[in-house]
C-alpha cells in the first residue's frame, strides 16, 4: 500500500508496510471509514509524528498510549492537541512541571508541534482510535508496527534520549538498546498519578544529556 509519511521514514520502515499485518491493520481501517465510524486523528494526521520529525533529526523520544478520542484533540502528537483546544489534564501537569524544571513560564497553548519541529519524536503506541471510544484500536496493528520504529531507532541511531512516563511507556524499554541511548523514566503525568511525575526534571536532563553530546538543547518553553 502506499503510506503518505515523510520519505527518510518511509525509507527505513519500509519492509514493515509490506508486511501481512499492516495490511490488515490498513484494510481494517478503510473497512470501519468506509462502514462511517468516525477515527481519530484524521488521515492526514496519523503519520503526522514522523512527517514533523524525519527519522535523521530525532533526539528525544516521548512515548504516548492512544490518541485523544474526542472531537478535534488528536493531531498525530503524543500528549499534543491542536491550537486552541483546551489543555489535557496530563499536559496541563507536563507543563507545570517544565515551569518548575527550568524556572520558565509556559504559555497555555497545547499544540506541541514546536517541539516536533526540533526533533522531538512525540509516538503514540497506537495511531488511532474511534471516536469517544479510548483504545478501541489498540489491538488491531499498531503495537507491533510502533514497536518496531522504536527497534529502528534504537537500532540505526545512537545517542537518542528516550523519555517513558507510566507503566505502558516503560514497557518499551526492552526495545532500546541502553548501551546506545539514554533512557529516562518517570510516573505518568496524568492526575491518576497522584503528582508522581513531579521533580522528575527530564526536560533539564534530557538538555544536559543532549549538550554532552555535542547537539543542541531543546527549546521546552513553544
Amino acid at each position: 500500500m502506499d503510506v503518505k509519511i515523510e520519505e527518510s521514514w518511509k525509507r527505513v520502515l519500509a519492509p514493515e508496510f509490506e508486511k501481512p499485518y499492516f495490511r490488515a491493520l490498513a484494510e481494517r481501517l478503510h473497512e470501519e471509514k468506509r462502514a462511517g465510524t468516525v477515527i481519530y486523528p484524521p488521515g492526514p494526521l496519523i503519520f503526522n509524528a514522523f512527517n514533523l520529525t524525519p527519522f535523521d533529526k530525532v533526539k528525544v523520544v516521548i512515548i504516548g498510549q492512544d490518541p485523544y478520542h474526542g472531537p478535534g484533540q488528536a493531531e498525530g502528537l503524543s500528549f499534543s492537541v491542536p491550537h486552541g483546544i483546551p489543555l489535557p489534564p496530563s499536559l496541563v501537569n507536563i507543563y507545570r512541571e517544565i515551569e518548575n524544571d527550568l524556572g520558565v513560564r509556559i504559555h497555555k497553548d497545547g499544540s506541541l508541534r514546536a517541539w516536533a519541529e526540533q526533533g522531538v519524536f512525540l509516538l503514540n503506541a497506537v495511531l488511532t482510535v474511534q471516536a469517544g471510544r479510548p483504545t478501541s484500536h489498540s489491538r488491531i496493528g499498531w503495537a507491533e508496527f510502533t514497536d518496531a520504529v522504536i527497534r529502528t531507532l534504537s537500532e540505526k541511531r545512537e545517542g537518542l534520549v528516550f523519555l517513558l512516563w507510566g507503566n505502558f511507556a516503560r514497557s518499551k524499554r526492552e526495545l532500546i538498546d541502553t548501551s546506545r541511548h539514554t533512557v529516562l523514566e518517570a510516573a505518568h503525568p496524568s492526575p491518576l498519578a497522584r503528582g508522581a511525575f513531579f521533580g522528575c526534571r527530564h526536560f533539564s536532563r534530557t538538555n544536559e544529556i543532549l549538550v554532552r553530546q555535542g547537539g543542541t538543547p531543546i527549546d521546552w518553553t513553544l
